[in-house]
Parts: structure tokens; C-alpha cells; sequence
């Protein structure tokens, strides 16, 4: 999720302060919420929360292209 609209401003660090990189939704005190899950279950979350807020089916499939790319993924915290 872009940080401008986390309505939390991002998540947290493990010292309080903001992430400047994750959202709220995904990084809570230093750690990610859903340490094991894959960079392709994150496609599939995103593209069916996507789709539930009524992106077709194709977008929100070129909208997720980019999810294995992010730093998350890359293997740095």
C-alpha cells in the first residue's frame, strides 16, 4: 500500500518510529505481520482485494506485477 494512503502514515520500527517504507498493514514493531508469506500469495491477496473493490480482473493482475520486486522480497529488511 502506498504510505500516503495508510491511514497510520506507515508502520512502525522496533523503536517506535515510522517505517518510511511499509505500511501499517505489513510492518508492525521491526517485523513484518506475515513473516512467511510468499511474494506470489501476496499477488494473490492483493489482486483478489483489488478485485473485490472492483478492479477488473486484468488490472489488478498488472497491478500486482511488481510485488516480487519490492525490498521485502530481495531478502533486506
Amino acid at each position: 500500500m502506498p504510505l500516503d494512503k495508510d491511514k497510520n502514515g506507515g508502520g512502525t520500527n522496533a523503536d517506535g518510529s515510522k517505517s518510511e517504507k511499509y505500511c501499517s498493514y505489513c510492518y508492525q514493531n521491526g517485523e513484518f505481520v506475515a513473516k512467511d508469506m510468499t511474494a506470489e500469495e501476496m499477488q494473490e491477496y492483493v489482486k483478489n482485494k483489488l478485485r473485490s473493490m472492483g478492479f477488473p480482473g486484468f488490472m489488478a493482475g498488472m497491478l500486482v506485477k511488481g510485488i516480487p520486486n519490492l525490498e521485502r522480497w530481495q531478502g533486506k529488511p
